[in-house]
């Protein structure tokens, strides 16, 4: 679709860029919220545990989806849990190119992936369904989601304004 034709003189707005809007809830909304999200929905979809000392998702974390032969003779099992935590594993990976942005957006970012992180914090130590490993693993990615963002954004925005450059 072709951009709308805009007289000479006259500025185009924001909202006719293509994608704007998109562009901006991506760059706020922290990526990290999807697996934790998945988590949710399989701490939801958990049945009773069949152990009352383990948290009822332990089984769910525990299934697994496939398993292949090795050449070692072992069979490699790909479990729920593992490919959650690959998924965080990529989320992480792109938070932290996101973060090299030293637009308003970014601080934004910042700010909800430190209410994540802090979500992610209460969860583990109040809801017996979020005291697993897997859950204090994705917590500790939003930790390092929050802490990563933050210094790659103070040495981004330092190299831009030339801050402590050792002239002087």
């Amino acid at each position: 679709m072709p951009s709308p034709i805009v007289p000479a003189g006259i500025k185009r707005n924001n909202r006719f860029r293509r994608g704007g809007l998109l562009r901006k809830t991506l760059t706020v909304f922290p990526l990290m919220t999807v697996p934790v999200l998945v988590y949710i929905l399989m701490a939801i979809m958990a049945g009773k545990a069949s152990d009352p000392a383990l948290p009822s998702i332990q089984g769910l974390l525990d299934h697994t989806l496939f398993s292949l032969p090795m050449l070692s003779g072992v069979k490699w099992q790909l479990r729920s849990a593992d490919l959650l935590l690959l998924l965080a594993l990529l989320m992480l990976s792109l938070e932290i190119v996101k973060s090299t942005s030293t637009k308003s957006g970014a601080i934004m970012n910042h700010a909800a992936s430190m209410g994540l992180m802090i979500f992610c914090l209460i969860g583990f130590l109040i809801f017996n369904n979020f005291a697993t490993s897997i859950f204090f693993i994705l917590t500790m990615m939003c930790l390092l989601d929050v802490l990563a963002g933050v210094m790659v954004t103070i040495v981004s925005a330092r190299r831009d304004f030339g801050v402590g450059d050792g002239l002087g």
